[in-house]
C-alpha cells in the first residue's frame, strides 16, 4: 500500500476476510473497497457508478493503491459486496468508529430503524431489509448498525445492536417499539441511561402514566415530587413551545412498575408540544420512561434530540443518497452497501470546512481531489 492512503480506512478495514477463491483474485480486496468508499463519497449509488468513478479517477487513486490488476469491473464489486459477510464488515465499520469518534458523557444516542424499500427481490422469495441504527445525535455520527432477521422485527434486533456498542455514560432513546423491560435491562448492563417512548400498546402502564399526568396537572402536583421545563422556538411566522413535565416521585414508580418490574425506572415524563402557524394551533402530547433522575431539561434534551436520526440520518440517506430507490439486491450487497452509505456519510459529517449540505459536499469531492481526500482523512 502506497503512501497517502486513508490510513484509519486501510487500517481497520485491511484485516476483512477476503471471499473470492484465490484464483480469481485479479484485485486487492483492500483496493476494492476503497475505491468504492471514494466513489460512494462522490455520489456513486450503484456499482456501475462506482466504476465509473475509478476510471475517471484512476491517476489519483494509483497515488495511493497499488491497482495492480487495474479498475475492477462493475460486476467485480457486485461479487465482491454480495458474498462479502456483512457482519465482518459492521465489526470493521465500529472499529473505525471507535478510532476516530470521541464520546462525550451525557451523549445521546438514538436507535431507530430503517427499510430500504428497493432491496427486496420478488423473484427471488426475498423481502426488503431492515437496518437498524445507532445515531450519537451531538456528533452527527452512526455508531453502529444491524440488519434484521428475516421474519422478525426491531425488538429482537435492538438488544442485539445494544450489546455492540460502547455506550457508558450515555443517554440511549428508542421510540416505542423498543420499549421492553428486556431493552431496557440491556442499556443499563452497557452503564448507559434510557428513555423510552410510551404508546397506547403498552397497556395499564400507558394508561397510568397520562393519568396520573392528567391528575398531576389539575392538581398543581401538589405532593408529587416533580419538575417541568419549556422553551419556545419561532421561525417565518410558525412558533412552537415544548413543555416537559416529569414525575420522579419514588411512591407514584413503585406503582408504575409494579407488574412488568421495569429496571431501573426513575421517572416518567410528558412532552407537549404545541404549534402555532398564523391562526391554526396543533397540539401533541407524547409520554415516556426513564432511568434518568429526572430533571425535566435533561429528559426534554433527550426526547427531541431522537429525532435527529429521522432527520439528519433517514431522510439524508433518502435525499441525498437516494437510498430507496437503490435496486442493489444480489446476496450480501444491499447490507454491505448501507454500511458504505454510514461511513461515507459520516466522513462527510466530520468534514466541517465546506458550509453546504451533503449533497453538495459529495459533488465538491466529485470534483475537486484535495477535498476528497480531506473528507477521506478525519
Amino acid at each position: 500500500m502506497k503512501a497517502g492512503v486513508p490510513a484509519t480506512i486501510a487500517e481497520h478495514f485491511g484485516s476483512l476476510e477476503d471471499p473470492r477463491v484465490e484464483r480469481t483474485k485479479h484485485h486487492q480486496l483492500l483496493d476494492i473497497l476503497i475505491i468504492a468508499i471514494c466513489a460512494v463519497v462522490c455520489g456513486a449509488d450503484d456499482w456501475v457508478a462506482v466504476e465509473s468513478f475509478g476510471q475517471a479517477r484512476r491517476e489519483w487513486l494509483e497515488t495511493f493503491l497499488p491497482l495492480e490488476g487495474g479498475i475492477p469491473s462493475h460486476d467485480t464489486f457486485g461479487r465482491v459486496f454480495a458474498r462479502l459477510n456483512p457482519d465482518a464488515f459492521r465489526a470493521c465499520f465500529r472499529s473505525w468508529i471507535q478510532a476516530v469518534f470521541t464520546q462525550t458523557r451525557g451523549q445521546v444516542v438514538a436507535l431507530d430503524g430503517k427499510t430500504l424499500r428497493r432491496s427486496h427481490d420478488n423473484a427471488r422469495g426475498k423481502a426488503a431489509i431492515h437496518m437498524v441504527s445507532a445515531w450519537a445525535t451531538e456528533n452527527t455520527l452512526v455508531l453502529g448498525q444491524l440488519k434484521v432477521e428475516d421474519k422478525s422485527n426491531e425488538i429482537t434486533a435492538l438488544p442485539a445492536l445494544l450489546r455492540l456498542l460502547s455506550l457508558e455514560g450515555c443517554i440511549v432513546t428508542i421510540d416505542a417499539m423498543g420499549c421492553q423491560t428486556a431493552i431496557a435491562q440491556e442499556i443499563l448492563d452497557a452503564r448507559a441511561e434510557y428513555v423510552l417512548a410510551l404508546k397506547e400498546n403498552q397497556g395499564t402502564l400507558y394508561q397510568d402514566v397520562v393519568l396520573a399526568f392528567h391528575e398531576g396537572r389539575h392538581t398543581g402536583f401538589r405532593d408529587i415530587a416533580h419538575d417541568t421545563h419549556q422553551t419556545t422556538d419561532g421561525d417565518h411566522g410558525r412558533l412552537e413551545i415544548r413543555r416537559c413535565w416529569v414525575i420522579r416521585d419514588p411512591e407514584y414508580l413503585r406503582y408504575f412498575a409494579r407488574e412488568e418490574h421495569w429496571p431501573g425506572l426513575r421517572s416518567v415524563a410528558m412532552v407537549e408540544s404545541e404549534c402555532w402557524e398564523g391562526d391554526a394551533v396543533r397540539r401533541e402530547r407524547r409520554y415516556f420512561i426513564s432511568s434518568l433522575p429526572g430533571e425535566a431539561h435533561v429528559l426534554a434534551h433527550g426526547i427531541r434530540s431522537h429525532w435527529g436520526i429521522e432527520n439528519s440520518l433517514h431522510w439524508v440517506l433518502d435525499m441525498s443518497y437516494r437510498e430507496d430507490e437503490s435496486r442493489v439486491r444480489v446476496g450480501n450487497a444491499p447490507e454491505n452497501l448501507a454500511v458504505l452509505r454510514h461511513l461515507t456519510l459520516n466522513l462527510l459529517k466530520q468534514e466541517t470546512s465546506l458550509p453546504v449540505g451533503i449533497k453538495n459536499k459529495r459533488l465538491r469531492a466529485a470534483w475537486d481531489e484535495d477535498y476528497l481526500r480531506k473528507v477521506l482523512s478525519p
